[in-house]
């Protein structure tokens, strides 16, 4: 009996250990993921002890100083709602008053979209969930589109519909020779493109070339897509921000509405309020009618539910509170005025500054492209030699955050281009 016992415990041991073998083997071919090309940035930064390091790759305000900022209006929201409000779950759909408020921003004060209910919107987790909920819902309810995103984007947006299973394919936006907007290429694209395609759109202040498409040049891709049938989803991440005027820069969409497109817009108040770590956002699709946009709306929540199921409580109560008190909207209008100028104004130090070392290229794109980012056109090598030499830090792609440059790093950042440019 011993004998029995031991043997049939040394079989339990045996499958004991052949199982711990195998949990063991679960992950052992899971790779290291590669990093991401924009945090990539600011890791690398943290490391380097240098004291003169800049970083001019993250894409975040700063002040003057170089330090991250929280808008008065803010604090003044945080103020007014703090005790007052519980911590029970939002709607799938989010905070109602965020989101109407929200549509204001976007499609008007007055808009008849809005009163008659035609927009199903709900409250997303920034303007990357904005997209993702999107991309799904593109998968769901058109299964054999596919996405066209322009040379170059905002690399995340790729990642956004590979995941939703969305065949991507591209269109020519950027213009490396004029370092300004391939209108010809662009229009083209649109026009081969098959009828009724999705295309994705930067609203303004294009990520990552800061190149925007005219007033005129809006409405001629807005004729031509209605002429193909095309569908525009628009994503605004710098309303406000880009020029300092939030009905300016929602121009294209207000285009767009004009001509009687369907749109979708994907709303960010990262940029615009400084509410990056709260992800606020939201997603809106027009429709037909109200009953068609009950109908959208009921299916945009149930895409989340599995996703996060609620969206968070305490940034949507600082953007109604700010959103819907005449005074709070007024200082915001005026702080988002402010950071839009401050970026103006390091476009044209910087140009300056180029242009007083007698750098022998043309540096005046840097003041024709608007927004937080300025394409400089400086090569992967180029950018590798700031790095390495002058411990400055940005994407290998050349993008420059204006956010990162002050009064007091402009005439070092300048510099440090020049010597790596002036040989063209």
């Amino acid at each position: 009996m011993a004998h029995l016992i031991r043997a049939g415990s040394s079989c339990r041991l045996a499958s004991s250990g052949a199982a711990r073998s195998m949990s063991t083997a679960w992950w052992r071919h899971v790779e290291p993921a590669p990093k991401d090309p924009i945090l990539g940035v600011t890791e690398a930064f943290l490391a380097d002890p240098s004291p003169a390091k800049v970083n001019v790759g993250v894409g975040a305000y700063r002040d003057d100083n170089g330090k991250p900022v929280v808008l008065e209006c803010v604090r003044e929201a945080e103020r007014r709602i703090a005790g007052n409000s519980n911590m029970e779950y939002l709607p799938m759909g989010g905070s109602v008053n965020m989101v109407q408020e929200t549509l204001k921003l976007a499609y008007g004060e007055d808009s008849d979209l809005i009163k008659d209910k035609r927009i199903a919107a709900v409250q997303a987790l920034s303007g990357t969930g904005a997209c993702r909920l999107f991309a799904d819902f593109q998968k769901r309810f058109s299964p054999d589109s596919q996405i066209f995103i322009p040379v170059p984007t905002w690399s995340n947006h790729h990642n956004i519909w590979r995941d939703a299973h969305v065949p991507q394919r591209t269109f020519h936006y950027y213009h490396p020779e004029s370092k300004g907007l391939d209108f010809a290429g662009l229009m083209d694209d649109v026009k081969n493109a098959p009828n009724g395609s999705f295309f994705l759109l930067h609203a303004c202040a294009h990520n990552p070339t800061g190149v925007d498409p005219t007033e005129e040049q809006w409405k001629e891709i807005s004729n031509q897509f209605k002429v193909k049938g095309h569908f525009a989803l628009f994503d605004m991440a710098y309303q406000g921000f880009a020029s300092g005027d939030p009905e300016r820069d929602a121009k294209s969409i207000r285009i767009f509405l004009e001509d009687g497109h369907l749109i979708g817009c994907a709303q960010s108040y990262a940029k615009n309020m400084g509410l990056y770590g709260q992800r606020v956002g939201c997603l809106s699709v027009v429709c037909e009618d109200e009953k068609q946009a009950v109908a959208v709306k009921s299916q945009l929540q149930q895409l989340a539910r599995p996703m996060y199921s609620n969206p968070p409580v305490h940034g949507a109560l600082i953007v109604s509170t700010i959103l819907s008190d005449p005074d709070l909207k007024k200082l915001w209008l005026k702080e988002v005025k402010g950071m839009a100028d401050r970026i103006i104004g390091m476009r044209t130090a910087l140009k300056q500054n180029l242009e007083k070392l007698g750098s022998p290229l043309s540096w005046e794109h840097i003041t024709k492209q608007i927004g937080m980012f300025c394409y400089s056109g400086m090569t992967p090598e180029q950018v590798d030699l700031l790095t390495n030499e002058f411990h400055i830090y940005m994407t290998r792609n050349g993008r420059i955050s204006m956010a990162g440059v002050t009064t007091g790093n402009v005439g070092y950042l300048a510099n440090a281009i020049h010597e790596v440019t002036k040989s063209g």
